[in-house]
Formats: structure tokens, sequence, C-alpha cells
């Protein structure tokens, strides 16, 4: 599958795991932050979002202005630093995924891309056992989730600092995907350090 661009927020404060680099934390002996990026290799541009790092050949780094302002402002960050004319373009996607998700895979990443590419929707995200919506584990049509950047923004003075993501997309059609093939969960995130043990398990 090609033909989308993806980006990747790896900004978090991670306080729950004492303020680490996160992303930078090893599953299987990769670190988070370059298994997401694998799970993307088709996807051009690759654009992650965060604090210096050495990400691998071909991949755009940014930041959100200011650092920390919020994954919001992270999105627009990244979608800013992909290629002229991506983002004004309909059929263009982009995946817009958190740097935490050491159980992404690409075939996880393309059933989302199919998922959009076969409705009339803006996006598609996966939802957990619970139906809860993984809102940094997505494939968007960019224009699309650029023009809700621009219509948050309007509604709070011209900035989305500090802004939500469920803010951002509570305004656009998602398709709701639930994981049914065999082997781990590729939306589960690392928000704690029992997390990765549990993700490390996964992998194993």
């Amino acid at each position: 599958m090609t033909g989308f661009a993806a980006v990747v927020l790896t900004g978090g404060a991670a306080r729950r795991m004492g303020g680490v680099d996160k992303p930078g934390v090893p599953v299987g002996g990769v670190a988070m932050r370059d298994r997401v990026l694998a799970a993307v290799a088709h996807a051009d541009p690759r654009v992650v979002v965060g604090p210096p790092a050495d990400p691998p050949p071909g991949v755009a780094t940014v930041r959100e202005d200011p650092p920390g302002a919020g994954p919001v402002a992270a999105t627009a960050a990244g979608l800013a630093a992909l290629a002229p004319g991506t983002a004004t373009t309909g059929g263009d996607l982009v995946a817009l995924l958190a740097g935490d998700l050491p159980l992404l895979t690409p075939h996880a990443v393309d059933l989302l891309v199919d998922a959009v590419r076969g409705h009339d929707v803006d996006g598609a995200l996966y939802v957990d056992d619970t139906g809860r919506r993984q809102l940094l584990c997505g494939v968007w049509r960019t224009a699309r989730l650029q023009a809700a950047i621009d219509r948050l923004a309007g509604r709070r003075d011209g900035t989305v600092v500090g802004a939500s993501m469920r803010a951002l997309l509570d305004d656009l059609t998602v398709t709701e995907v639930t994981w049914r093939d065999a082997g781990p969960p590729p939306w589960f995130d690392c928000d704690t350090d029992r997390d990765v043990r549990q993700a490390q398990e996964w992998i194993r």
C-alpha cells in the first residue's frame, strides 16, 4: 500500500513514566518510536514531531511551537512539514500516530488506509476492546484534517496551543476499526512501565 504520508507525535511529557523519553524506550530491543516508523516505512513523506532524536534516513523532524503545546499543535506542525500541496489535495491521506505504539504493524496501518478509501469519511481510527477510540492511531484525509485544525483555531482566537485531540476530531466523520486479526492489538499504547512490560511479553 502506498500513497499516504505519516506524522508521528513523540513530544508527550510521559509524567506516568517519570518524564523519560517515552518513544525512545525499547520494546524488544527497538525504540518504540522506531517501531512506529517501521510500521509506516511505505509512507512518503514521514514526519516526526517532537524533541530532537536520530530518525532513520528520509524521516523529517519538526517541533510544535511552542514545545509542549500539545497534540493538536504537534499535528499542525506535522502537516505543515509535509510536501507542498499535500494538505490541500483532497485525495491524499495521512497516518497520524503516537510514538508509543510498539505493536503497530504495516498491515494494521493498511487496514486503516483501506477503511478510509472504502468509505466517504474523513478518517479511520482503531477502537479498543471497550469501543474507546484511539485518537492517535488513525488515518485521515489530509485536507479535511487540516480544515479541522483551521476551524478549531478559529474558535480559539487563532491558536490550537493546549487544545485536545477530542476537540479537533469531534466534527470529523470517522470509521471505527476493530482489530480482529491474530496477534496483539496494534492500538496498544504504553503510558506506564506496566504497559511496556505487557508489550514486551506480547512481542516475545
